[in-house]
């Protein structure tokens, strides 16, 4: 919000500009339009990070190889099976994630969208640096994924300064890919904050249809902006290597005293916590189908009554984990594996709570929500980054 101050002289009177922060929670601030002011956008969410300078030669090679370059004329089903397999880490290999749709839409966007262009750099790259040296080793190849990082976010943030259709769907398409790169970098805390984020941005800009007030229902934004939230769901519903339990030959390859004990800790979930929530996880995501189909105000009804329910579905989850937990938990801390459990609890709640629903009493509580979900990342980050450093 700019506000007038006496100092510099225009029209014969002195006078500067001087930055008021604005105390008012976005989308429900009026102050800036009703002063006769005028609003001049929010600080963006996305910042870049300083990574080391790498040899521009040796980056050079690495873009010949890429594959993902503008001169890239169309999009091929290996281009899009590849992705969707490099979107998550920590699947298991010969699962399919079902991201094959959103792969080709970040694909396809990527051919005149230079943000997007350097995330899937980054992506490729830190991903075959890590599945060729492991984690944890500085190579000039990982770096350069940390500078193509860098550059995509210093790009998103110039483009969402004034955010249209475009620069919106270009953020949530980056975000996908933000996502996949903090987890292939085990930086959770990151991974939630673009969860957040992008989030945020649907909710704020009406990826779907929403009940602002009793018998009004307002179309989606006519851009048609990417569905982030199912992409974060399918990511998160996937079978994880951490948490499925081993199969027979890997049970007779490696004898329990030989794993880690980390790494036996973060099978330690019933496996009826894992099926229920990702029962539920595909109740939602056929709800939200429904939500984006929605034409009249009548279906609006069954349809609020169908989340209460889903919603009622994970509180009673969370009710049930805590019993396991309880009966389960002597002196150690909570697996890593239960840890990730509650992460995708209040994912789906989150996304549940802003659906069909655009009134301020759902913004405070989707805030607290945030808040608990960047929290239990912060500690998985911590967790895994503490047993990262004692393997090595």
């Amino acid at each position: 919000m700019l506000a007038l101050t006496g100092a510099d002289r225009i029209g014969g009177h002195r006078i500067s500009l001087t930055w008021v922060k604005c105390d008012e929670n976005k989308p429900f601030c009026k102050k800036c339009v009703s002063t006769g002011r005028t609003c001049d956008g929010y600080e963006s969410p996305f910042r870049a990070f300083a990574c080391q300078p790498i040899n521009n030669a040796y980056a050079d090679g690495i873009k010949s190889n890429m594959g993902l370059q503008p001169t890239l004329i169309e999009v091929t089903p290996q281009d899009t099976d590849l992705l969707s397999r490099h979107f998550s880490i920590k699947t298991m290999f010969d699962v399919n994630l079902g991201c094959d749709e959103e792969a080709r839409q970040v694909l396809q966007a990527s051919l005149t969208d230079p943000p997007i262009r350097h995330a899937l750099l980054s992506l490729r790259t830190l991903r075959e640096d890590v599945e060729k040296f492991g984690d944890g080793q500085q190579t000039s190849s990982y770096h350069y994924g940390l500078q193509q990082y860098t550059t995509a976010l210093g790009g998103l943030a110039s483009n969402l300064s004034s955010p249209g259709p475009n620069e919106l769907k270009s953020a949530l398409l980056c975000c996908q890919i933000f996502m996949s790169i903090e987890q292939v970098r085990k930086n959770f805390a990151g991974m939630a904050q673009h969860i957040i984020r992008g989030l945020n941005i649907m909710h704020e800009y009406r990826a779907r249809p929403s009940f602002i007030a009793p018998n009004r229902l307002v179309p989606a934004n006519p851009a048609q902006l990417p569905l982030l939230d199912v992409f974060v769901i399918k990511m998160f519903a996937a079978p994880c290597k951490f948490t499925t339990p081993p199969t027979a030959f890997e049970a007779t390859e490696t004898l329990p005293h030989q794993q880690p004990a980390e790494s036996r800790d973060l099978r330690t979930i019933a496996p009826e916590m894992r099926t229920e929530l990702a029962r539920i996880s595909g109740l939602t995501l056929e709800f939200l189908d429904k939500v984006s189909q929605i034409k009249t105000e009548e279906i609006v009804l069954q349809l609020l009554s169908e989340k209460a329910a889903l919603l009622d579905s994970l509180e009673k989850w969370l009710i049930n984990l805590e019993l396991v937990q309880t009966k389960a938990r002597l002196s150690a801390p909570e697996p890593v594996s239960v840890s990730f459990q509650r992460l995708f609890y209040l994912i789906l709640k989150i996304i549940l709570l802003g659906a069909l629903d655009f009134s301020q009493d759902v913004y405070a509580e989707l805030q607290t929500e945030n808040d608990r979900l960047q929290a239990i990342a912060n500690n998985v980050g911590e967790r895994v980054s503490a047993y990262r450093y004692r393997v090595q």
